[in-house]
């Protein structure tokens, strides 16, 4: 989220042996029962702003309410370590500036008054994103791995009511203040989204074009996820907001919203701010995405950007796009691309 952020280097997939060898000998863990490699958690699914349509919650310092209670949903933990922690194959939450979420039954229930609780929806939305992105079919045989890989979380370790993937340490840093970027699901999709684009492309993000598109696939990748996992929203909320949560901080409008990926703004409108300019790339895929179906739409987006420079521009990753729709899906795929683009005059 962060206007000029670090960025990650591509990374090997690892195995839960090696997480479990590589955490048991840390001294937090020291005297405690192992835990299983399943469990269950409370979360807010995607954020409570989206399921319950509540656009009157407020954040009152982390407080919890009864007006959360229709929020949070008790939701299934996959893939753990069996160390106790948070810790699994698709993700790791590291250090934090509190207590360690840990459990020998692994059972993760918290509400939002407790750091825990952000602790658990950073390793279920980042499980839950890898996982449906290898439900497209990459890193299973048909397509390549895309960050597959265990991927490190540190909570409330960033004193800015922001948050950032940093490539160098292999880390996704969710910040605080106002409401915490951990409590809200499209924040930690959207910082995967740069993870996966690192992934991807090592460097990438060397010009304001690429910056503003791994912007806009963020959000993008916030808003497809959350509506595979966690379904549409309530009545009356747009499904194309991101971060609806989160931005009842810092957004005076209502409904508030950090960024919509379903804006009518084209290339002519760029300001040469990447959040802002990044909605013009975002809204060509939302509209390839209701042109194709979700499926279909996010294999050819994610595939794409194997095919992107590090400094791309609008135009030829646009290029890449359609021409990896016509490889994958044919002509008629590729037209609903094209179109995408050229409606926001990217070609």
């Amino acid at each position: 989220m962060l206007p000029s952020r670090p960025r990650r280097a591509l990374v090997a997939a690892v195995s839960l042996a090696a997480i479990a060898a590589a955490t048991a000998a840390q001294p937090a863990a020291a005297g405690k029962p192992a835990g299983p490699t399943s469990g269950s958690g409370t979360v807010f699914s995607i954020n409570p702003v989206q399921s319950t349509g509540n656009q009157d919650l407020v954040d009152n310092k982390d407080a919890d309410s009864a007006a959360f209670a229709p929020a949070y949903e008790l939701v299934g933990l996959t893939d753990l370590a069996g160390t106790g922690y948070l810790e699994g194959r698709w993700a790791n939450v590291r250090n934090t500036t509190g207590d360690q979420a840990y459990s020998a039954t692994g059972s993760y229930h918290y509400n939002r008054s407790d750091d825990r609780f952000e602790q658990v929806m950073a390793y279920y939305w980042v499980t839950e994103a890898q996982k449906y992105i290898q439900r497209l079919g990459f890193g299973t045989g048909e397509l390549p791995a895309v960050n597959k890989e265990s991927q490190d979380v540190r909570i409330n370790q960033w004193g800015q009511d922001n948050s950032y993937s940093w490539d160098k340490h292999d880390v996704i840093r969710l910040g605080k203040g106002g409401v915490d970027d951990g409590e809200d699901g499209e924040v930690i999709v959207h910082e995967y989204g740069h993870a996966v684009h690192d992934s991807q492309v090592p460097g990438y993000g060397t010009s304001l074009d690429a910056g503003a598109i791994g912007e806009a696939f963020g959000d993008y990748l916030a808003v497809t996820v959350g509506l595979e996992v966690a379904g549409p929203p309530a009545p009356g909320i747009n499904r194309a907001c991101v971060a609806d949560w989160d931005s009842v901080s810092y957004d005076a409008t209502d409904p508030t919203c950090l960024r919509q990926i379903d804006l009518d703004i084209k290339l002519e409108n760029r300001r040469n701010q990447v959040h802002y300019d990044g909605q013009i790339w975002s809204r060509a895929l939302w509209d390839i995405r209701n042109g194709l179906g979700a499926t279909q739409a996010d294999r050819i987006i994610i595939n794409a950007q194997f095919d992107f420079d590090p400094g791309t521009s609008f135009a030829d990753a646009a290029e890449a796009t359609v021409a990896t729709a016509q490889e994958m899906h044919g002509a008629g795929a590729a037209a609903v691309a094209r179109k995408a683009f050229e409606d926001r005059h990217i070609l």
